[in-house]
């Protein structure tokens, strides 16, 4: 309630101090308030339609697109009020002179509708920053209700004062409020720079920076005074992460800065080119600085990984989307290319990784052509099923057919896992069969142990959620700060090219000394003749 207090009293009392001045000015050129009255109508109806849009089409949005809309709307308040801070602290000693200039210059096109217009334009930009501001504090606020309230309490409070102020009866330090109320209002955005984060976090945007910093529970608990104040009006949740956190302070420190700077302080008109100068410079060291000394993070895992069955170790060799695999093994290796054909990215152990599988016919040349009773048990443990000893004595004729087929998972070319399996189809005829009868075998040839494979997706989880905390200071702080060094620049370029040229003067001829020291009637040949 007393955020959306002090946003509608201070909005409201700009609007009717514009308002008043207006006012005053046409009273005194004795010309009719009606069309500045029409026109200050028209600008607040239109802002309250402006406000119940918005919230209208927020509501008839889905749950994300909502958090969004939120965040959108979040964003344009904060601009406003800083725009508005900033505005009111360089306009507020000349903001009679230029009103009273602007309607001096509408009463000379002799039409009251131009100054009905001037009032619409200046009070619809303070009406519509007050809509915006105040939907995304009431979005940001636990008891809505009370928020209203206190926005209604505001405007009337600013229009009591207002009207004090036009009639004479109210003396009011405008400086020191605008002071007082533009401090607390950097505040009161900087909780909305909060809550934009949050919304844009919720709505899918905004996914780096998000470790918890504090707790912050015991400063803000639920119910309380307090925990009012913190959380409802200044807009500071309880567990603020990382990038709330750093949003916050980028954002209250320099605004609060150029709002409390003291005016004997700022540099002269001259010296101001070199300043944003020195700024930009020092923002794009420390963009440099960032991008540089901030390391990137991830997993490196090792090219050779130990494997067991009938190989000892596997070495992956990865170029762009083909591979090398050299098997090593007793007495024995074997090298298999890997074409980009055969490259996939799929999820392996719950890490993102490139895969690539190949499968081919293996040579049956060494398997026998003929088999017991007994060589089926050692083959498969136990009797296949639909052969009886009794009836189906054997020996039978087989015929094999073996597919291999070798698997490499890999990430940053580092082996996650791999493996080589074979599958044989046996068929068998003969040996009291009245039919042939075909059986599969699935054997893994060797394999990379499971428990490793576990570590190393753990290790390389780890580092990618180590990277992507890092990439806000490696990658999106510095170019933040990159941005504004280069505003800072362009802001610089502007004020030399705008800064006046001395000029320089010829001083002219006087008379009473004569000629100019170069003229031919000073010399001495001209004096003789």
């Amino acid at each position: 309630m007393l955020a959306t207090l002090v946003i509608g009293l201070r909005e409201g009392l700009e609007a009717t101090l514009i308002v008043g001045i207006i006012a005053a000015f046409l009273r005194r050129n004795r010309v009719p308030l009606a069309p500045m009255w029409s026109g200050v109508g028209l600008a607040v109806v239109l802002s309250v339609a402006v406000g119940f849009g918005l919230q209208v089409v927020e509501q008839a949005l889905p749950q994300a697109q909502q958090e969004g809309m939120e965040a959108v709307i979040g964003i344009v308040a904060v601009v406003f009020v800083t725009g508005m801070i900033v505005w009111m602290r360089t306009h507020a000693r000349s903001l009679t002179k230029e009103l009273e200039a602007s309607a001096t210059a509408a009463l000379g096109r002799g039409t009251a509708w131009a100054l009905a217009g001037m009032a619409f334009l200046a009070v619809l930009k303070e009406g519509f920053e007050t809509a915006v501001f105040l939907l995304a504090t009431f979005q940001a606020s636990s008891d809505t209700g009370l928020a209203a309230l206190g926005a209604v309490v505001g405007i009337a409070g600013a229009v009591v004062v207002g009207y004090g102020i036009y009639t004479g009866g109210v003396r009011l330090d405008l400086s020191k409020f605008f002071t007082g109320t533009g401090v607390f209002l950097v505040f009161v955005a900087g909780g909305l720079v909060l809550t934009v984060l949050r919304r844009a976090h919720e709505a899918g945007w905004v996914v780096i920076g998000q470790q918890r910093t504090v707790d912050l529970a015991w400063l803000a608990p639920n119910g309380s005074v307090q925990g009012a104040l913190v959380t409802g009006v200044l807009g500071i949740p309880p567990d603020p992460r990382v990038i709330e956190v750093l949003g916050w302070v980028l954002y209250v420190v320099p605004v609060l800065a150029l709002s409390l700077w003291p005016r004997a302080w700022r540099p002269a008109p001259a010296r101001v080119p070199a300043v944003r100068t020195g700024v930009a410079a020092v923002l794009a060291v420390a963009a440099a600085a960032l991008a540089v000394a901030v390391p990137t993070g991830g997993a490196d895992l090792p090219r050779t990984t130990a494997v067991t069955g009938d190989a000892t170790s596997v070495t992956a060799s990865v170029d762009g989307a083909s591979a090398v695999l050299r098997t090593s093994g007793p007495g024995r290796e074997a090298r298999l290319a890997l074409p980009a054909s055969a490259h996939r990215r799929v999820t392996r152990a719950g890490v993102t990784a490139d895969r690539w599988r190949s499968t081919a016919d293996a040579t049956a040349a060494d398997r026998p052509a003929t088999l017991t009773l007994d060589d089926l048990v050692d083959l498969f443990g136990r009797v296949p099923v639909g052969i009886s000893p009794s009836t189906n004595p054997g020996p039978f004729t087989a015929r094999w057919s073996v597919r291999d087929t070798v698997t490499l998972w890999t990430v940053r070319g580092g082996v996650l896992d791999a493996t080589r399996t074979e599958r044989t189809v046996l068929t068998l005829g003969e040996g009291g069969l009245p039919a042939a009868r075909t059986t599969t075998l699935e054997r893994t040839v060797w394999a990379v142990p499971d428990a490793r494979v576990a570590r190393s997706a753990a290790a390389v989880a780890a580092a990618d959620t180590r990277g992507a905390e890092l990439l806000l200071w490696k990658a999106w702080l510095p170019i933040a700060l990159g941005v504004a060094a280069a505003a800072q620049a362009l802001l610089a370029l502007r004020d030399r090219r705008r800064r006046p040229r001395p000029t320089t003067t010829t001083p002219g001829t006087d008379p009473s000394r004569g000629p100019p020291a170069d003229d031919p009637t000073r010399s001495t040949e001209y004096a003789l003749r």
